[in-house]
């Protein structure tokens, strides 16, 4: 199964019956992100993640490196992002595409940046701030 380019967000979530239609909820965090927007039209593809498909999930699964799709950051590229919280350890938190967290230390809430990635996980990556575009407050 080929995953394309244009895939903006992979999540989880049960088919329900309602009424006389069937619901997908899609979670608050892939609207608030930008990924998604309300009121727009998307395309949907649905996998099997039924026992009795263990073949076609694991082929889906390895190629969605465990279900996750490849990191959208990679190191040493440059990014201008709004610092939108702080970690518990104190640092900045930014998200990009598919609502990808990086983070930030030495930065503020709201606080515009150029950053540098300086370490990509398969959940999260770690960047430095090049330039402060805008103060925070």
């Amino acid at each position: 199964m080929d995953i394309p380019a244009q895939l903006r967000c992979l999540f989880s979530a049960t088919i329900e019956e309602r009424d006389d239609s069937y619901v997908i909820e899609v979670p608050a965090q892939e609207l608030r992100l930008g990924d998604l927007q309300q009121g727009e039209t998307y395309r949907a593809a649905f996998l099997s993640a039924s026992a009795n498909d263990d073949t076609e999930q694991a082929s889906t699964e390895s190629q969605l490196g465990h279900r996750q799709p490849k990191p959208p950051v990679e190191e040493g590229e440059q990014r201008t992002v709004e610092i939108e919280d702080i970690g518990d350890q104190g640092d900045g938190i930014t998200r990009v595409e598919r609502g990808f967290v990086v983070i930030v230390p030495d930065t503020d809430v709201g606080e515009r940046v150029t950053i540098e990635i300086t370490d990509v996980g398969q959940n999260v990556a770690f960047g430095e701030v090049v330039k402060r575009l805008s103060d925070y407050k």
